[in-house]
């Protein structure tokens, strides 16, 4: 007999979490192949020079050696350590024993810029295809999910019809093996067009103890401050929100956004990890409300020489040599590294900064970047600022 009741929610087991979109081994990952492992190897070493200098590559194949009895013999591994640092004069080296899973190889190479990897051996999110009668492609169009370039080696002047076919209506560019310079160029090319979309974060959760009122509704430009400084981010980002408590979201002027922290009593870095727990695939440019003297100018210049490939893009404090983390654009690989921080003690996103690769700026106008603390300091400001 019916009850006329509703039926209970469907049960979730998990939490329903955006996921970044790591690929396999990064967010900004290609695979080459279409030819010998000596062709693609020497392909990256060609490549290497040209992007080192602004982007950090990784570099992905197999030991092409009869297996582990090829090992050095000086490795502790061949005598049961599960895993030996050595920490080299030019490099360091981890050896373990343990498989390499798709998230320790996410864990790994996440920091990189960009990976380059041996198509022969392992998949990647989007790839480059060599033509060569030496390897030919046909039995591993599986492989090519996306293929963004086409490489045209010694003696090939068009594509294999059955290429044609497999890629339909998509044109690859198409370029020469041997033009190693035209080559970069691309890919420095489709790295930036492929770099995060910008998003802004107007820092507003505090407490304010300091100054004993919410320093977010302080009016210094006629307007409250958390208003003020997302009307800056919004000439700079796609779109703003404005981090907050839960009691406060309620209460923010009309035409602000709230995202209301979900990462507690941690602070700034609370208010940014929410962020990344939104959106894990934006970059999130994050002000501090406490700033009446910064300008649309100063965000321009910090967008202008942001560095997509570093963890964060920060301006040097005026009064030291460490980055202000609460003016700064943290890219999506941040989120990992705020993690990696938050689980071995530490709730300061300065202390990441310091401790990470990243692009540090020198303000145009420090004077700026100067936060208002304290009710002294409000009423300087405001006699300043007229």
């Amino acid at each position: 007999m019916s009850t006329n009741q509703p039926l209970p929610a469907p049960h979730a087991k998990h939490a329903a979490l955006a996921r970044p979109n790591t690929g396999e081994f990064n967010r900004q990952e290609l695979a080459i192949l279409g030819a010998p492992c000596s062709v693609i190897k020497d392909l990256v070493a060609r490549l290497l020079p040209h992007l080192s200098p602004t982007l950090h590559a990784a570099y992905v194949d197999a030991d092409h050696a009869t297996g582990d009895e090829a090992a050095p013999a000086d490795t502790l591994l061949t005598v049961g350590a599960a895993a030996e640092l050595t920490d080299k004069i030019h490099f360091r080296r981890l050896d373990v024993q343990r498989g390499i899973d798709k998230f320790a190889q996410q864990h790994w190479l996440g920091a990189q810029s960009l990976v380059l990897v041996n198509g022969n051996h392992f998949r990647a999110q989007q790839q480059i295809a060599i033509i060569s009668t030496k390897k030919p492609l046909e039995k591993k169009l599986d492989r090519l999910t996306d293929v963004q370039l086409i490489l045209l080696s010694e003696g090939e002047t068009e594509l294999p019809a059955y290429l044609q076919a497999h890629l339909g209506e998509r044109q690859p560019t198409v370029l020469s093996l041997d033009d190693t310079a035209a080559i970069a160029d691309w890919v420095q090319q489709w790295w930036q067009a492929s770099a995060p979309p910008l998003r802004g974060l107007v820092l507003a959760g505090g407490h304010s103890q300091r100054m004993q009122t919410d320093k977010g509704q302080l009016r210094y430009h006629g307007q409250e401050q958390r208003e003020y400084a997302a009307s800056l981010l919004a000439e700079v980002c796609q779109d703003v929100f404005v981090s907050c408590r839960a009691d406060q979201a309620d209460a923010l002027p009309a035409g602000l956004t709230p995202l209301p922290d979900q990462f507690l009593d941690l602070g700034p870095m609370g208010g940014i990890l929410t962020a990344f727990r939104h959106d894990p695939n934006a970059a999130w440019l994050v002000v501090a409300c406490d700033l009446p003297f910064l300008s649309a100018e100063t965000l321009r210049h910090l967008v202008a020489h942001r560095h997509a490939g570093r963890v964060a893009t920060a301006y040097q404090s005026p009064h030291n040599e460490w980055p202000e983390p609460l003016i700064t654009i943290w890219e999506p690989r941040s989120y990992a590294v705020l993690l990696q921080f938050l689980a071995l003690g530490y709730s300061c996103p300065r202390k990441a900064l310091i401790n990470s690769e990243i692009q540090l700026l020198t303000p145009p106008a420090p004077q700026e970047l100067r936060n208002i603390n304290t009710p002294q300091e409000r009423a300087a400001a405001e006699r300043e600022l007229g």
